[in-house]
């Protein structure tokens, strides 16, 4: 069964636009997985440990057979193929790619949560997405409407 599936990917050290255009053509790779949209590439500044260089943020909508948590091995797979180290919560990488929406399953386990649980948060997360699923209902709202209420400065 396909599913429509939500990521979202980033880069900050590098090539790190380089690192987006690999990092999508790896997962169009995957078995029984499929690339349906792509938004550009947003420039932000970093989230949560602020002292390192600003990222390019991009969100990715895929149809996939895979299961949730084999997506979430593939991608990791993918991450550390592209010289992803996971030595720092929020630290600087090469590539970071988040689950964050897959409209047939939810989670909630150790190592997987679906939907992503600070998505509605984060505009890096949010705006790239809004340019390619505006409507996607989140928590009972739109993502356009959880970015429109954190750009204007209301907390999710």
């Amino acid at each position: 069964m396909f599913r429509h599936v939500y990521l979202s990917l980033g880069s900050n050290l590098g090539d790190r636009a380089a690192y987006l255009r690999e990092a999508v053509a790896r997962i169009a790779l995957l078995p029984e997985t499929t690339v349906v949209a792509q938004s550009t590439h947003h420039e932000t500044a970093p989230w949560g440990n602020t002292e390192q260089p600003s990222f390019l943020n991009m969100a990715l909508s895929i149809d996939t057979a895979l299961s949730p948590e084999d997506l979430l091995d593939a991608i990791h797979t993918i991450e550390h193929a592209l010289g992803r180290q996971r030595q720092q919560q929020w630290g600087p990488r090469t590539l970071d790619i988040d689950l964050l929406v897959d409209e047939a399953y939810t989670r909630d386990t150790p190592e997987l949560h679906l939907p992503h649980p600070l998505m509605t948060a984060r505009l890096f997360v949010l705006d790239p997405l809004a340019e390619i699923a505006p409507d996607l209902v989140v928590r009972g709202k739109t993502v356009r409407e959880w970015r429109d209420a954190l750009g204007n400065g209301a907390t999710a």
